[in-house]
């Protein structure tokens, strides 16, 4: 099984309501190997929700309680990041997850880069919230970004 961040699959689970539909993902959805989740409603915050970010740091930060996830308007959900990802990780004990597939930039599921903290779209790089703690528990990550159709058929071969 593959984890995949809901909004790739099309869900409307996007901070803004909408999704980040990706074709790829969408045309072997049908196989019945992908688990779509989404941390962030997995922590109890709503859709659609304010941006967020990781303030001065990376998901890893936040999971070593060095870094907080704050809202645009002020509002700290750092413990509803924190909760989502270790839901997440619930699932890859129940079910046998070989890799997750996650939307890159996200607080919570960003691969390789991320937001910066300061809401005028400079990206870093880091991992968000729920990636890292992946990471920690050896899941291989793969951002959306630089999926092929051949990386994703291997995957599901496995």
């Amino acid at each position: 099984m593959i984890l995949v961040s809901a909004c790739l699959l099309g869900l409307n689970t996007k901070y803004n309501g909408e999704s980040n539909l990706h074709a790829l993902i969408q045309k072997y959805s049908t196989l019945g190997r992908f688990i779509p989740v989404c941390p962030e409603q997995l922590g109890g915050l709503p859709t659609p929700r304010e941006p967020v970010e990781i303030i001065n740091g990376t998901g890893r930060d936040v999971l070593r309680g060095a870094s907080l996830i704050q809202g645009e308007s002020g509002e700290m959900v750092t413990g509803q990041f924190i909760k989502g990802a270790n839901e997440v990780l619930k699932i890859t004990e129940l079910f046998k997850v070989t890799a997750a597939i996650l939307k890159e930039r996200s607080p919570s599921c960003g691969v390789n880069h991320i937001y910066d903290g300061s809401f005028g779209h400079v990206i870093i790089p880091g991992q968000g919230v729920t990636a890292a703690l992946l990471q920690e528990h050896n899941i291989p990550l793969y951002s959306e970004e630089n999926l092929t159709e051949e990386k994703l058929l291997e995957l599901l071969s496995c």
